[in-house]
């Protein structure tokens, strides 16, 4: 039977520092989540939302029946674009009265194209390409066009790995890899190819979409992209529960940062859904899972009842991700928007030791998103005993890690904190540089040295929305830095002290597990010679709240 009732499906995009134009409440005496002061001329009035309407989804997630805290929060971790299912207030009652699932509503297909901002239909993407070199190399070349930013793709093959990858002649490069390419000549980018081996990810973008993006004075970034022309795609796969549960179990591995599928039953619903062993676990039910810990995880999943949805990626998938520097929730979004109903059922993966866990402030307007994760900027003036603090690194993970900060010394006056992962030394972004690198760097600041810093969950919280991290996130910075692309993961580093009046040592997360091979060694003059090898367990990452046990099993798991 036909329903009367037609939800719209809204795209609002924002600015930093701007809010979507809307205030979300539950009131007295009335059912659902309510849109009220639609801010006029704001991206909510642009892209057609109605005081009154009642919010149905927030990023394919039906919210209807949810705490409003919890539908604060998707919104807020959305980050600077959110798409919501919406129905008027008449449709919405009425639904109510007669007892109309608006669940079931939500997941058909809409009437309309999803609105952008006031705008109708499908809106110009940038596209990631992902190129794997054939024996006649990658099948494109470089141009640069005079008076105009930038490197184009020309000469392409129509036979060739560029234009099977989604490459078109004269599509501007904005990102190789996942950083920012646009302020590079054309012998940088030729390195960076070649450094890239075997294979690179582009960001491009044609004339249309660039146009479009330069007129709204936009920058463009890898979480803006399409995913439709990337060869390994993530799976979306629906489960319903069984009488054995839905047969696998979720481990956290402590060689690997992420939550995985493991020991699936042959037969039960895992299995016929199309999960596969060590598929990495990215959501659930539209919820990224990637910075929670392990029991929150489960607990999320136990809480879908009868049904889930994960999205999941192997690990061919996830490494071309990874490359690329963007989340596999690019692809959840673009099924999401376009409504499709062919996704292929998707794997999952066990999160390690490193669980992050997503901050979770109160509810507020989504213009208030990031004032919770801000980065630090701290600046130490070298004493007698050195700056008071040790530099880390930990073998498997990308970065560099302050620990064992010396009460009293200067890091601890500039507000340095043990785990605070270092983002910049003096204005330079360091998360790409080598462990010797950046003790190098430290050691030539003199008896001066400025460091962003970050905490440990507001570096996850960034990373997953693919928002750089740069002193412009600070609000009261003194100073301003060029923002810089996400990061890549790293080879296994070394550790290195910068102590002060006690000895320092940076990343060396919590308890005993096998001890990984790090090194330290005194920065301070004169320096000391190398310190044994630190006892970090390879499970202990990021997260030391989830590398509380001292056993050495394999890993934790549940059973599903």
């Amino acid at each position: 039977m036909a329903s009367s009732v037609h939800p719209r499906v809204l795209k609002l995009t924002k600015q930093d520092g701007q809010s979507y134009g809307f205030f979300l409440r539950i009131e007295m005496g009335k059912e659902g989540h309510l849109v009220r002061n639609v801010e006029k001329g704001g991206p909510a009035e642009q892209a057609g939302m109605k005081d009154g309407d009642r919010v149905l989804r927030v990023n394919g997630v039906f919210v209807d029946k949810e705490e409003h805290t919890r539908v604060v929060e998707l919104v807020k971790e959305s980050g600077l674009s959110v798409t919501f299912q919406v129905l008027d207030e008449e449709s919405y009652e009425m639904a109510k009265e007669k007892g109309i699932s608006l669940s079931e509503e939500g997941q058909a297909r809409p009437t309309q194209q999803p609105v952008m901002n006031g705008v109708a239909g499908a809106i110009p993407k940038p596209k990631l390409c992902y190129l794997v070199k054939g024996e006649k190399g990658y099948g494109f070349s470089l141009t640069s066009t005079r008076g105009v930013q930038g490197m184009f793709l020309s000469e392409v093959d129509p036979s060739g790995v560029a234009a099977k990858a989604g490459v078109q002649n004269n599509d501007r490069l904005i990102e190789l890899n996942g950083d920012n390419v646009e302020s590079s000549n054309h012998e940088q980018i030729v390195d960076k190819v070649k450094a890239s081996g075997n294979s690179v990810v582009f960001l491009v973008v044609d004339r249309e979409a660039d146009r479009y993006y330069k007129n709204k004075q936009i920058k463009l970034a890898g979480g803006m992209a399409t995913v439709k022309h990337l060869p390994h795609k993530p799976r979306i796969a629906e489960l319903t529960k069984g009488p054995d549960g839905y047969g696998f179990y979720l481990r956290q591995q402590h060689a690997k940062l992420g939550h995985f599928i493991k020991d699936i039953d042959a037969g039960s619903p895992a299995d016929k859904a199309g999960l596969k062993d060590m598929d990495r676990l990215v959501a659930v039910n539209g919820d990224p899972v990637d910075s929670l810990e392990h029991e929150q995880v489960v607990e999320k999943i136990r809480q879908c009842g009868k049904k889930s949805t994960l999205l999941v990626v192997d690990g061919e998938t996830d490494q071309m991700y990874k490359m690329a520097c963007v989340s596999p929730l690019l692809y959840w979004d673009e099924v999401m928007d376009s409504h499709s109903e062919a996704a292929e059922p998707a794997p999952a993966t066990s999160s390690q030791d490193s669980s992050e866990h997503k901050p979770r402030p109160a509810a507020s307007t989504p213009s208030q998103e990031s004032s919770e994760h801000k980065p630090r900027l701290c600046l130490l003036e070298k004493t007698s005993g050195g700056f008071g603090f040790h530099l880390n690194a930990i073998q498997g993970l990308s970065g560099q890690f302050v620990k064992e900060v010396a009460s009293g010394s200067p890091a601890d006056k500039a507000g340095l904190v043990d785990d605070n992962i270092v983002i910049e030394v003096n204005g330079d972004n360091v998360e790409n540089k080598s462990y010797e690198e950046v003790v190098e760097m430290i050691k030539k600041s003199g008896n001066r040295l400025e460091m962003l810093v970050i905490e440990e969950a507001a570096y996850d919280y960034f990373k997953d929305k693919n928002i750089p991290i740069t002193t412009a996130l600070i609000g009261t910075s003194k100073t301003n830095k060029p923002a810089t692309p996400p990061v890549k993961a790293k080879e296994p580093k070394k550790q290195e002290d910068h102590p002060a009046p006690a000895p320092v040592t940076a990343k060396a997360p919590s308890p005993s597990p096998p001890p990984s091979p790090t090194l330290a060694a005194n920065l301070t003059p004169p320096p000391s010679p190398a310190a044994a090898p630190s006892q970090d367990s390879p499970k202990e990452t990021r997260k030391r709240s989830v590398s509380s046990s001292s056993s050495a099993s394999e890993g934790d798991d549940e059973r599903f």
